[in-house]
């Protein structure tokens, strides 16, 4: 497969810089094509704006929904832009990895959505090309995100509730909108406490799960 593995964490000596550095040599070992979008190291500019769309349609009122229908057809992107979605074409799979912020994904990793899997682009709102009919038909997805909260806390009945409804705002609402498969989401919880052991026994987990890919 190719895959395009997305990523936002600050912090490369981090666990989640682990996690990602296992992740590529797994899927590499397994004899994937893999595109990195190091989010943090790429310095990738979140806020949606009037200069990602070099051909304005309307100079006078910024609609960035219009604007986006108008520059998939004549590829006036700004170039961040049309570098990724050159790799979301590219790609069989697509794996979004992160650390949950206040039960969601970061801010920069949001922007990357916004900016990235633009209006006509993914889906068409103006044939109604969503869901079934979504225009990334035929790709997958994975979200991957890390915890510093125990499992409890982000399960049915816990105090924030069970992590993986909180996700299907980004799982349904935006990659089976688009036509997607979406596979189980790999959560890792209470990563801030755990001992250096645990840490290479996730790893290995990981390693695992993607090499059944």
């Amino acid at each position: 497969m190719k895959v395009l593995y997305v990523y936002a964490h600050p912090e490369p000596k981090s666990f989640n810089g682990a996690l990602k550095d296992t992740a590529l040599a797994a899927l590499q070992e397994k004899g994937h094509e893999v595109k990195l979008s190091d989010l943090y190291a790429m310095k990738f500019h979140p806020v949606l704006k009037p200069s990602d769309f070099p051909e304005r349609k309307n100079l006078e009122v910024f609609n960035p929904f219009l604007e986006a229908i108008k520059a998939v057809k004549t590829g006036a992107f700004s170039p961040d832009i049309k570098e990724e979605m050159e790799k979301v074409k590219w790609a069989d799979l697509l794996i979004f990895q992160f650390p949950i912020y206040f039960t969601a994904m970061p801010a920069i990793m949001k922007g990357w959505i916004d900016r990235v899997l633009a209006p006509g682009f993914g889906f068409d709102p103006v044939t109604n090309s969503a869901y079934d009919t979504g225009l990334f038909k035929g790709k997958s997805a994975m979200l991957v995100a890390t915890t510093g909260a125990p499992k409890e806390l982000y399960s049915e009945g816990g105090a924030h509730g069970d992590l993986n409804r909180h996700l299907e705002s980004i799982t349904h609402c935006v990659f089976e909108f688009m036509g997607m498969k979406v596979l189980p989401s790999y959560i890792i919880y209470e990563v801030s406490s755990m001992s250096r052991e645990r840490g290479a026994e996730e790893l290995e987990k990981y390693k695992q799960r993607l090499l059944e890919l």
